[in-house]
């Protein structure tokens, strides 16, 4: 058991930044998972639905088998499989599932989501390039009744298939959760680099202020700032 009084906290990091929220933040997470990151509640409830779809990725989608299904033209087998996964997951929305399973119906829409999705995810570029592309393939997706193009839809993917590297955004929550903890984050509603970015900073300033907890990826984080800001676990 982790007690909020056994963990130094600070304000203050490193780089000067003031965190005033934290050590509030982290007695709220430590009164529902008393074992931190590796409470088997916390386990249950919060992480391993989240890396078994990332397994399940590596099985299905990952970058050897991608690619070799892009040369195969298998457009529609690598958007059927990508929305499986993430269909047995309760990180989007109703909506936000239909509107995907809409847009990739079709060969058209098939063929964007899979070669975008290999590029962001795979490609030469910056992330910073990668990412822009990628917002672009997901507005120009075929929409039959909703939207397709929501920081949810936006950013599943990537944290499904890197959770190293990329984190799941719910905007609320996110919102909510920074507030409480007194750090910035640049909010735009339509998807785009420089909100990404800014979550990625407020992500990795996290991750240095509750070193001591040792989250492991972007999936503790995530799961860190959704207890936080989430209505659940008022």
């Amino acid at each position: 058991m982790l007690r909020p009084n056994e963990i130094s906290f600070s304000s203050q990091m490193p780089t000067g930044q003031r965190v005033p929220g934290l050590e509030r933040a982290v007695r709220k997470f430590l009164r529902k998972f008393p074992g931190g990151f590796r409470d088997e509640t916390y386990l249950a409830w919060e992480r391993d639905y989240k890396w078994q779809a990332h397994l399940e990725w590596e099985d299905e989608l990952g970058r050897g088998k991608l690619n070799s299904m892009l040369r195969a033209g298998a457009y529609k087998g690598i958007a059927t499989r990508a929305v499986k996964i993430e269909s047995s997951r309760s990180l989007l929305f109703s909506f936000e599932k239909m509107a995907l399973r809409d847009a990739v119906r079709n060969d058209a829409g098939a063929r964007l989501f899979a070669e975008g999705l290999y590029n962001y995810l795979h490609g030469n570029g910056p992330l910073e390039q990668r990412f822009v592309d990628w917002v672009k393939v997901v507005d120009r997706l075929p929409r039959k009744q909703t939207r397709v193009l929501t920081w949810p839809l936006v950013t599943v993917f990537g944290f499904i298939a890197q959770p190293d590297e990329h984190i799941f955004l719910k905007p609320n929550t996110t919102k909510k959760a920074a507030r409480k903890i007194g750090l910035p984050f640049d909010y735009d509603s339509r998807p785009n680099w420089r909100t990404y970015k800014s979550y990625l900073t407020l992500a990795a300033t996290v991750r240095t202020a509750i070193r001591q907890m040792r989250p492991r990826d972007m999936i503790d984080l995530q799961s860190f700032l959704w207890v936080l800001g989430s209505d659940e676990y008022t």
